[in-house]
């Protein structure tokens, strides 16, 4: 790291991942100073999504992106993760000192740890938020939890670096990340079920545009039940699977991100 960014706070940013996540995680925090070394995308598709979200970024190869890059976000999916962080520590890309954060809900800085081993500083942070990968994104970050979970001597810089993209920093440990992801989908799932099987009845009946119909519903029936978070309940989970599956369409049935036989959760659980 230079003088001049040691003064000023800014980081040289590169981003692993041209999803959903990493391109709009990059824009937020390149619109709170920070600068974009590169992002590093292979399909057409993320390549679209990289130009859209960060026009000026240049797309590099991954070793080269974290030779440059002060912090990397690791936005790829986690069956990717474990292997990417070894593979980069098996050829010594990893630098002393670098930030090194990842997005995947599931996995705590346990899964860095070839990265800190060889000197770089590891975070995870997940965003509880169901991306689109466009620019809407931005201003739904400045009303969303992350999950942070880092060692206690720089829990600090992670959670700076939520409160720098607009978000609020809620702590996780590292034992508890496995339950935490396991909430994130039961959500999402139950959410994408109940919705597409409610307004799959409306339209049978002739409901035209049954989600916009919902809308208002859903959002006061779900910020209702947030309200009352944490209060006693006559609604039993099993119950609910036994509604759906009743109906003929389960949360194993939910529509995932295109991959054949995605439960609906795989968008979180890949930290895409």
């Amino acid at each position: 790291m230079n003088d001049t960014t040691r003064r000023s706070g800014r980081l040289g940013l590169g981003i692993i991942g041209a999803g959903r996540v990493g391109p709009v995680l990059g824009a937020a925090l390149a619109g709170a100073g920070h600068a974009i070394v590169g992002i590093s995308a292979v399909s057409a598709e993320s390549r679209e999504r990289a130009q859209a979200m960060l026009p000026q970024a240049p797309i590099l190869e991954v070793p080269t992106l974290v030779e440059r890059s002060e912090l990397v976000i690791l936005a790829v999916p986690d069956r990717e993760l474990p292997g990417l962080v070894g593979g980069l520590a098996a050829t010594g890309t990893w630098q002393p000192g670098q930030l090194v954060l990842h997005t995947a809900p599931g996995y705590g800085v346990g899964v860095l740890r070839p990265a800190a081993e060889s000197g770089a500083i590891p975070l995870a942070v997940h965003p509880a938020l169901e991306f689109t990968g466009t620019s809407l994104d931005l201003a739904r970050l400045a009303e969303s939890w992350f999950a942070v979970t880092a060692p206690a001597p720089v829990l600090p810089i992670a959670q700076a670096l939520v409160v720098e993209m607009g978000g609020e920093p809620v702590v996780i440990a590292e034992e508890d990340r496995a339950a935490y992801a396991e909430a994130i989908a039961t959500a999402t799932a139950f959410s994408r079920s109940i919705v597409e099987q409610s307004t799959g009845i409306l339209a049978g009946i002739g409901v035209e545009n049954p989600g916009s119909f919902l809308s208002s519903l859903l959002r006061s029936a779900v910020d209702n039940a947030l309200t009352r978070a944490g209060a006693p309940t006559a609604l039993d989970v099993g119950d609910v699977l036994r509604a759906l599956a009743d109906a003929g369409r389960g949360p194993a049935e939910a529509p995932g991100d295109g991959d054949p036989g995605d439960d609906g959760r795989g968008w979180f659980l890949r930290g895409e």
